[in-house]
This record gives C-alpha cells, structure tokens and sequence, in this order.
C-alpha cells in the first residue's frame, strides 16, 4: 500500500478531434510501459475515448470531460461545429474533471501533459503546482509556423494586404515555402474563430512548458528543430509515433501480395474528410482510365458517392474498404504511391515505409506539408490546382509510375 501511494500521477489532456488523441495516447502508452509505477489519467470527450482506447485494457485509464454541445443538440453537417462548441468549454470542463480524476484515484496530480494546442496547461499546472509538458502531435515546420504567428503576419500581411504567393525566405530553409501553404487562421481567414485564437495562444504560452515533445525526429527538419531549440529551453523529438492498427478484417495486406512490386496505388483522405462530389468522380474516372489496381481506404458510402458502375467495372483492378491498416499497407512491397491528404500522421507513415506521395490538402498543416513534401523534402507532389482533376491525377499517377524523376 505504501508502495502504491508513492507512485507519481500524470493526469493528460487530449484534444478530441482529427488524429491527436490516438498518437498522444500512443505516446502515453509507452511512457506507461516505461514507467511502470506511474499513474496515467486519459482526459478526453467521451466520444473521443471510445473511439481512441483499444478493446484491451491498459494501465492508461481514460475520463471523460464535456464536449460543450448543450443537452439533446442535434449537430449540423459542419466538422468545424463541434470543435467551435468544445473550445468555448474549456478549460472549465477540464479543471472539473481533474478534480474527479483526483477524487476517483486518491492521488493528487503530479505532472500534466496535455496536446501543445492547450495553452491553458500553463496556467492549470501552476494552480497544480506541477510542470507542464506539452505534446504537438504534428511536424515542426508547422509548430514553427504557429510560434512565429506574429513576425509572419508582420512580413506577409494579412487577408490580401500581401501577397499570397511571397516566400518564407527570411526563416532558414523556409525559401519554397509560400503564404498561401500556410495553415488557415495564420494570415488568411477569421482571426477571431475559436481555433485560430487558441493556435495563437500556444505560440504564446508554449515558453512556461517545461518540455515541448513533438511527433518528428531530428533529421527530418534539422534545420527548423534548430529554431526551435534556440527559442525553447527543453524541445525534444520523439518521433515517429506511427498509429498502431487493429487486424487487418477487410484482407488488405493479403489483396496486396496478389499484386507485384510497387504497382498499387493506396488512398486515404483520412477519418475528417471526404472529397467533394466532382472530385471523386475526377478520381474514379484517373483510376478507371489509367488502369492502376487500387486499395481504397474511403470514409463513407462508395455505393452512394461514387460513380454509378465504377466499383462493378473496376471489382478486378480495385479494392475499398472502410477502414484498413495504414501503417503496415505502406510497408507492404507492392505499394508504389500513396494518395493522401497529407496529414502529418500520413507523411510520417509514408517515410516510414518509403512511399512517395501525391497529395490534396484540405485544412490546417495539410497545405504546409504537401508543399514541404514537394518542395522541400522532394518524396511526392501537390495536384495541379490544388484539387482533383481527371487530367490533373493521371498526370500525377503516370509521373510517380512511369518517369525516371517519379521512380527516383
């Protein structure tokens, strides 16, 4: 007994949305593995837990806090709605839960990590009189972005008082990057909103952090992480935390030993988004056309969204899923390219199994890494225009596939 109540307790605030939880829980997990006397407490919505905890129980125990929705809401078809409703409930619901956290577990908090977009934690440590470690589950090149919010705006303008097609050159290394690849709310957009105020904060805050962890390593972006080490007392790279897969139920990697070396094409938008309508029909008609075999990892119903015939016409050539194994389809020999939104767990599953990538972004870092994949690093490309286009695709497939450039 004495034992247990000498074991340290880490109480961690996820951010309930897009892919944080799941790598900051995968983080966790092996701190927890690591650290076997310690005490984690998960805090997240309880939509979020359910979808983030395995069936398997871990040391890791998850709470859950308030998603903000007044009781019996019914949600719009506005991904941006509930994370608007969130942000205005925090820190409150969070402070709260600690406090049951506490109660629940008999053990007073000795350290909070929380995700880095969470400014908050600065101010919610020093009540606890605890350190703060905060955790970006993206890129650095990103996190630099966000810390630099004022000195961008400054040099670039703002909302078309400067040009969005300015380099970045006055930060080392930054030359291809443009301001029209920044993430939204940086220089364009409403400043005001609830995401772009709290992305703003961190850049702020994130000096009070004991140590800044974040989702990359070193070589990746020395250059950047340079920055950063400069700006920061403690700034650790503690990547790849790749996202663990559950088992393969749909065959993915059995389909794909049916196909020979770096043929498939593997796509995947991600779990938040889905490309309009005219795009998927773009995508379909590259496909069908080309004649590339395909896994499709596709977030909805293909019966309804795609094409009428093509997944009849293309049953020989094609297979889709709705949910399939990323990490290790990447690794898997007969994957020659991989279409993707370019969310940073994306590119860094792409590394990883050394895949090249073609890339339309959507939202938040999707257009900094896309452009940093393409311009920077050199492993994939952005579409022309930026969207799906019949032409545009097969341009992009048949370059990866077929050119000496693209093979390199």
């Amino acid at each position: 007994m004495e034992e247990a109540n000498a074991s340290k307790h880490i109480a961690v605030l996820a951010f309930p949305f897009g892919t944080h939880a799941a790598p900051l829980l995968n983080i966790i997990l092996q701190l927890s593995d690591a650290c076997p006397d310690t005490v984690f407490s998960f805090l997240g919505t309880r939509q979020s837990n359910s979808l983030t905890f395995p069936k398997k129980l871990y040391k890791v125990k998850p709470f859950n806090v308030w998603d903000g929705l007044p009781e019996g809401y019914m949600l719009k078809d506005d991904p941006s709605e509930p994370v608007e409703y969130f942000l205005k409930a925090v820190p409150e619901n969070f402070t709260e839960a600690l406090d049951e956290v506490v109660a629940e577990t008999g053990k007073s908090i000795d350290c909070l990590i929380t995700d880095a977009i969470y400014a908050f934690g600065a101010d919610v440590a020093d009540e606890l009189n605890v350190p703060w470690v905060a955790i970006w589950t993206g890129g650095s090149r990103a996190l630099f972005v966000h810390v630099e919010i004022d000195f961008i705006r400054e040099y670039v303008g703002i909302n078309g008082t400067g040009p969005q097609d300015k380099s970045l050159k006055f930060f080392p290394d930054f030359s291809p990057i443009r301001a029209a690849d920044l993430p939204g709310g940086i220089t364009t957009g409403d400043f005001n909103a609830a995401m772009p105020v709290m992305l703003h904060k961190m850049g702020l805050e994130l000096s009070r952090a004991t140590a800044i962890a974040v989702n990359s390593y070193e070589e990746l972006d020395s250059k950047v992480v340079n920055m950063l080490k400069q700006r920061f007392d403690m700034y650790l790279s503690i990547g790849p935390i790749n996202l663990v897969s559950a088992d393969d139920s749909h065959g993915c990697l059995d389909w794909l030993s049916e196909h020979d070396w770096e043929t498939v094409v593997y796509i995947s938008f991600g779990t938040a988004i889905t490309p309009p309508p005219h795009e998927l029909q773009a995508l379909c008609e590259a496909l069908e056309e080309s004649g590339f075999p395909f896994l499709w990892s596709f977030r909805g119903n293909p019966e309804k969204q795609l094409p009428s015939g093509f997944l009849k016409r293309t049953r020989s050539k094609g297979k889709i899923v709705p949910w399939a194994p990323q990490p290790e389809i990447l690794e898997h020999p007969s994957v020659g390219v991989f279409v993707s939104h370019g969310g940073w767990n994306s590119v860094l599953e792409s590394i990883v199994g050394g895949v090249p990538m073609i890339l339309r972004p959507f939202f938040g870092d999707q257009g900094l890494n896309t452009r940093t994949v393409e311009a920077v690093w050199g492993f994939g490309l952005g579409l022309e225009g930026g969207t799906l286009t019949k032409v545009g695709a097969m341009k992009a497939l048949e370059f990866t596939f077929c050119s000496e450039q693209g093979k390199k």
